[in-house]
């Protein structure tokens, strides 16, 4: 059986043409004379390291509304990009990046119609294409599937903020904390600062995020210097402390020395109100507002449980990394079949 040969990429003129006057992706204006070079990735500084923190804020009424309309143009930019890109190869065979996007876009917000693309920063809209890219990129390299069309309701609601779309000011009396302004928002966002971030470090990148039970969240990527922890060794020798974990259903974790971890058993704890709420879904009608009461009730007890359970999970793990210096688990799939 004969293979059938990849078609060729349009390249050169053509592909330039088909750009400008099929896909309406302008010409490349700015430093047209000017050899195009590609970013190059932002370099950290010697020792430190990229480290997220995340908080929970509270924003106004007029802080939601603009980050509603945040999430829903970052949704259909994404999606825009991803129709843009799969539709020129499909019918033309021309590739298409995220430069080509980033020009397209400013097409698309001087659309008729398009108006209300310019509410939200300019800075965002381009980040969610440079999210798209990145997934082209993983694809190609064949470590995901090709892109999906992002939904709503169905896709996580995230939009990403670079330096020059927020503002950081930090606070003189307590350090590591301070009032983050992100674009198009005239006050700062209400943030419950449950730690403090590194005193004197202004963020790089922040996300904002919301889950499915309306809370809202900020990401902060900073450069951090991040000392290694002590080392731990056997009490009156200079043998590193080690201990061998076994996962398993009984019991989450088991030490070579006995102790047991147990689960937490939250869908246990809380399956007969889960239930009562998913049979009172059930009976309400589809698009009335009793349902979404009733779907954010639902994910309000299903956030209390994933929140549960992370906290559990963060102090069983920060626990076994603090008092041992060697951790040894069993790997099971590499011990299938062996006896």
């Amino acid at each position: 059986m004969t293979k059938k040969p990849t078609p060729e990429a349009v390249k050169g003129d053509e592909a330039e043409r088909i750009k400008r006057e099929v896909l309406g992706v302008g010409d490349r204006r700015k430093h047209h004379t000017r050899k195009a070079t590609r970013l190059q990735p932002h370099a950290k500084a010697a020792d430190t390291r990229h480290r997220v923190y995340r908080f929970r804020f509270y924003p106004t009424g007029e802080q939601a509304a603009q980050l509603e309309r945040t999430f829903g143009a970052c949704r259909w930019v994404y999606n825009e990009g991803l129709a843009l890109r799969s539709g020129a190869w499909e019918r033309h065979r021309v590739n298409v990046g995220f430069a080509e996007t980033c020009r397209a876009l400013t097409g698309w917000k001087r659309a008729e119609g398009r108006a209300w693309l310019a509410e939200v920063s300019s800075t965002v809209l381009q980040q969610s294409l440079r999210h798209l890219d990145q997934a082209y990129t993983r694809f190609f390299r064949g470590e995901t599937r090709y892109p999906k069309r992002k939904k709503k309701g169905r896709s996580r609601d995230t939009a990403t903020y670079v330096r020059t779309g927020f503002r950081w000011v930090e606070d003189p009396e307590r350090s590591g904390t301070g009032s983050i302004t992100l674009a198009k928002q005239s006050e700062p966002l209400d943030v419950r600062w449950s730690r403090e971030l590194p005193a004197g470090v202004a963020p790089v990148r922040l996300s904002v995020s919301r889950d499915r039970a309306g809370r809202f969240f900020v990401s902060t990527l900073v450069e951090e210097l991040v000392a290694p922890l002590p080392a731990v060794y056997v009490a009156g020798t200079g043998e590193p402390r080690a201990v061998g974990l076994d996962l398993g259903l009984a019991s989450l974790v088991t030490l070579d020395d006995g102790t047991k971890f147990d689960h937490p058993r939250l869908l246990r704890r809380y399956g007969e109100k889960l239930a009562r709420l998913q049979r009172e879904l059930h009976r309400k009608v589809r698009g009335s507002k009793n349902r979404a009461k009733v779907r954010l009730k639902i994910a309000r007890l299903y956030a209390l449980i994933t929140d549960v359970r992370r906290d559990m999970l963060d102090r069983l793990t920060t626990r076994l990394v603090r008092e041992n210096q060697v951790l040894v688990v069993e790997d099971l799939s590499r011990n299938q079949g062996q006896k």
